[in-house]
């Protein structure tokens, strides 16, 4: 089986891909995150990064964490992948969707690496998406918005089919994943899970253009039967 790692954010997109990619004959192995410079906080959603090392945890694959600062990212995430491929990856899975720079630079950090990047949901219709992430059972909360877009009332939101209907309804332009970085998730619960997880204490802070749901406690439940990842 061919051995991957997933570029992981601890999002819904990342953790569907994580499941396609599986179901395609992967086999994924880590679990690569980028933090803050004080390790204090995943760079892609401003969760703690405690809390995506107890989701590594709760899924049962391995977690990577380098940190790195905004004008060395992509520097630490090539020489991230460089070591990956020199433990036998050939592969990274990606949850990106639409937005075809990232693309571009995806395609930019791999090929030196000798890593071979893997899109599940690209191209596909993001409603569709969504459709399918709730149908296999994940569940995921919204742990950030834009504040120009929606308000501290939507953190801690379950991603539902309500929730979709209630941002289709604002008429502001909200894709259905968010694409755009509208708004962020953590998932909680799904078929690559071994362990639910609770968010049992969380408080709205606004940093910049952003509120964020501070999560200052998770349990984690353990769930009969296992994940399938």
């Amino acid at each position: 089986m061919e051995k991957a790692f997933i570029s992981w954010s601890g999002g819904k997109d990342c953790c569907l891909s994580a499941y396609q990619a599986k179901q395609q004959g992967i086999d994924p192995v880590y679990l690569l995150n980028m933090v803050t410079e004080d390790k204090r906080r995943s760079c892609s959603h401003g969760i703690g990064a405690e809390w995506i090392r107890q989701q590594a945890e709760a899924i049962g694959i391995p977690l990577l964490q380098f940190p790195t600062t905004s004008e060395t990212y992509q520097t630490v995430f090539k020489n991230a992948l460089k070591e990956l491929h020199y433990d036998g990856i050939s592969t990274g899975v990606f949850g990106d969707i639409d937005f075809e720079p990232h693309r571009e630079w995806i395609e930019q950090v791999c090929k030196p690496a000798g890593i071979t990047p893997m899109l599940p949901l690209w191209g596909r219709n993001q409603n569709e998406i969504v459709a399918e992430f709730l149908e296999l059972g994940f569940q995921a909360r919204v742990i950030a918005v834009r504040a120009d877009l929606l308000g501290q009332e939507w953190l801690g939101r379950l991603v539902d089919r309500e929730f979709l209907k209630d941002i289709a309804n604002l008429n502001k332009g909200i894709t259905a994943c968010g694409e755009a970085g509208e708004f962020h998730t953590l998932v909680v619960d799904g078929p690559i899970f071994k362990k639910r997880l609770e968010i049992s204490d969380a408080a709205a802070e606004k940093r910049g253009g952003h509120w964020f749901w501070d999560i200052k406690k998770i349990d984690p439940i353990e769930k009969p039967g296992g994940g399938t990842v």
